[in-house]
């Protein structure tokens, strides 16, 4: 168990942003032996007991394990993005002799979080090609400190730990300082420093997809070692914990599925978001490769289930009052399930019904999430991909404090737990 925790380190650190997390996705899956499925899936041959993978926008996956016989699919999907920070185009501003980089706001990230890290830069740089219409797409990671977004001392803002001091905003307040200088401002900084660590010429750069990300690296916790702390715990915890168990399980009919979309934090509304047919087009494709008829296939989808999972809200020792009354998330009860009535999440009583009994039956500990009647909560990629599949599905989160902070919160117990679990699923 002390390696999957160590792997998840390693997971997160790889995956520092949804281009990177993708990236290293697609690694492990060529490792285990994964056929990559390129542009239209007719034209790879696909047969039973096969395993195969679709990369989308270099920033979305999507896995299948192929078992033998009638058509069903068990499918857990999770998201790569995280809350933070987008760098803009022509980013490179100045005041005073300092030099920053406008940013905005990806998601909803604790913005306050963020000041006094060491940051550094994740994403996707285009380049020209010969063709076109598909530019040459490469990965930068520097994996080093390279700015950091100061806060204000508190002489000058006496306020701030009243509740009263400055309010944040995002364009003025959370600009990261990259360097200073008493000559004449470079606005190709940061396009020089990308070029030099790729080895291109700055000429050849089309556009960037970059964000920031902290730099501290996660680590286990407390007296008695009970708590994983890291940044990205949302949701790239959630993602290893479905990959591990992916990959350690194999169907005997149907087809395990894994989906790792890219944009849930900002409303999937792009080519490799949950609200894309490119999901269940993928699906279409393998069944007719496997010489399903459609009548076959919309069959597979009413015998289908799906997990959408994205961690949850740990119960506050500081703030009980924001949490439901009878329902109190607690660490080391495990994953919990997910409910609301407004269908924020997918969970409805006979899908609740399906995972407490693959718990019971493995003896995972599970618990059941709702939130505060007086708090509006979030929403997760389940509604929205029931909306495009039509399939039953069920939220399940392991519970964290510090959502969409910089540094997030989670037992390891519900770490575990939550693998325990998508494993049975697989294997159910």
């Amino acid at each position: 168990m002390a390696n999957y925790i160590n792997e998840l380190f390693d997971f997160i650190n790889k995956g520092s942003s949804m281009f990177l997390a993708s990236k290293n996705i697609q690694n492990i899956l060529d490792e285990n032996g994964f056929i990559e499925l390129t542009n239209s899936v007719m034209k790879h041959k696909i047969t039973e007991g096969g395993r195969y993978y679709k990369i989308i926008n270099d920033s979305a996956v999507f896995a299948f394990k192929l078992g033998w016989g009638p058509l069903k699919y068990k499918i857990i999907g999770t998201h790569l993005d995280t809350p933070g920070f987008r760098i803009k185009f022509n980013p490179v501003i100045t005041s005073g002799n300092y030099i920053e980089l406008n940013t905005e706001v990806y998601g909803g990230p604790i913005i306050s979080t963020w000041f006094d890290r060491p940051l550094s830069i994740s994403g996707r740089v285009c380049v020209k090609s010969k063709d076109i219409l598909n530019p040459i797409n490469l990965l930068i990671d520097p994996k080093e400190p390279i700015m950091v977004i100061p806060s204000l001392a508190i002489h000058q803002n006496r306020e701030v730990n009243n509740g009263n001091g400055v309010k944040l905003s995002p364009q003025k307040h959370a600009l990261p300082i990259i360097s200073y200088t008493n000559e004449k401002i470079n606005k190709d900084i940061l396009l020089e420093f990308i070029a030099k660590r790729l080895q291109i010429e700055i000429k050849d750069i089309l556009e960037v997809d970059l964000f920031l990300y902290p730099c501290e690296e996660g680590c286990v916790i407390g007296l008695d070692k009970k708590f994983i702390s890291s940044s990205r715990l949302d949701n790239l915890s959630m993602t290893y914990s479905a990959l591990i168990a992916f990959i350690e399980s194999d169907p005997e009919s149907g087809a395990n599925v894994l989906v790792c979309y890219d944009n849930e934090e900002v409303g999937s509304n792009s080519v490799g978001g949950a609200d894309s047919p490119n999901f269940i087009f993928t699906l279409e494709s393998i069944a007719i490769a496997l010489k399903k008829s459609r009548i076959e296939f919309l069959s597979a989808l009413d015998e289908s289930f799906i997990i959408s999972a994205d961690v949850a809200h740990l119960y506050h020792p500081n703030y009980p009052e924001k949490s439901d009354p009878t329902n109190k998330v607690l660490p080391g009860n495990g994953p919990a399930i997910k409910i609301s009535a407004n269908c924020s999440y997918t969970t409805k009583a006979n899908s609740a019904a399906v995972f407490k009994q693959i718990c019971e039956k493995a003896q995972i500990p599970h618990q059941t999430f709702v939130n505060h009647s007086d708090l509006r909560g979030g929403s997760t990629i389940g509604p929205i991909m029931s909306t495009q599949l039509g399939i039953r599905s069920i939220d399940i989160g392991t519970p964290i404090l510090s959502m969409h902070s910089a540094r997030e919160l989670m037992a390891t117990e519900d770490f575990l737990s939550t693998i325990k679990a998508f494993k049975a699923f697989y294997q159910s």
